[in-house]
């Protein structure tokens, strides 16, 4: 006989307590605000040696951007078991796997930004300067930016799995609107476009792309307005 959906089974979080929190840790991601406020304004494609100038001259922005990644990495942990919670009446094993992709992306993210770390060393240790000299010091850093960048790309590809599972289990769900469900689908394809473009079309254009996540938008602000009318579904969990 099949596992029925049971209160203690989520540890007394209730699916609209799941959702208000997954819906607070999109809002409060700042990540938005290192990626097209600070981290333009600091590095500068194709001149490292400005580059260079502004991640010294503005040492305490670019330690913000490192900070800000952070702290968003920190909330996809806590986004992915909200969410968990959240469509576990769906289907358990479905979710649980949806979660664990998002933990994963968050883990190989956290290792893109030791480059940053290690770039923010190098500028603000004076005796790196005296032992690389200052050509190949901004070599290193060059290569670690770009580092940054492709690691970050290879993430963007696990977490646009998780937001394909994501969208699938929401489409499947029956108290979250099937549309956001497509949504997330389709922005997971986007991701999958943007995290392949510096390894197979580092030269195209792929702008448009970003409208994709959209469906990451709609759903928090679902998750925030209308999560907390979410009623617990008394009915059995698929079979895994």
């Amino acid at each position: 006989m099949e596992p029925r959906f049971r209160a203690n089974d989520r540890e007394g979080l209730t699916l609209r307590l799941a959702a208000v929190i997954a819906g607070l840790g999109y809002l409060l991601s700042p990540v938005s605000y290192a990626e097209f406020a600070l981290f333009p304004k600091l590095v500068i494609p194709g001149n490292i040696e400005r580059t260079v100038q502004n991640i010294t001259t503005h040492g305490g922005d670019f330690v913000a951007i490192i900070f800000c990644n952070f702290v968003t990495l920190l909330e996809d942990v806590v986004i992915a078991w909200a969410l968990y919670v959240l469509l576990i009446p769906v289907n358990r094993a479905l979710s649980l796997l949806t979660a664990w992709f998002r933990i994963v992306y968050a883990a190989v993210a956290l290792v893109a930004l030791t480059n940053l770390v290690t770039v923010y060393r190098l500028l603000n240790t004076p005796e790196y300067l005296r032992l690389f000299g200052a050509a190949p010091l901004r070599a290193q850093v060059d290569l670690l930016l770009h580092s940054f960048r492709y690691d970050w790309a290879f993430a963007l590809i696990i977490f646009a799995v998780h937001l394909i599972l994501l969208g699938v289990l929401i489409y499947r769900s029956g108290y979250i609107p099937r549309v956001i469900g497509v949504l997330l689908v389709l922005d997971g394809v986007g991701w999958v476009v943007q995290g392949l473009q510096p390894y197979l079309y580092p030269n195209a254009n792929i702008g448009l792309v970003f409208i994709t996540a959209l469906g990451e938008l709609i759903f928090m602000l679902w998750l925030l307005i209308m999560g907390w009318r979410i009623k617990d579904p008394r009915r059995p969990i698929e079979a895994a």
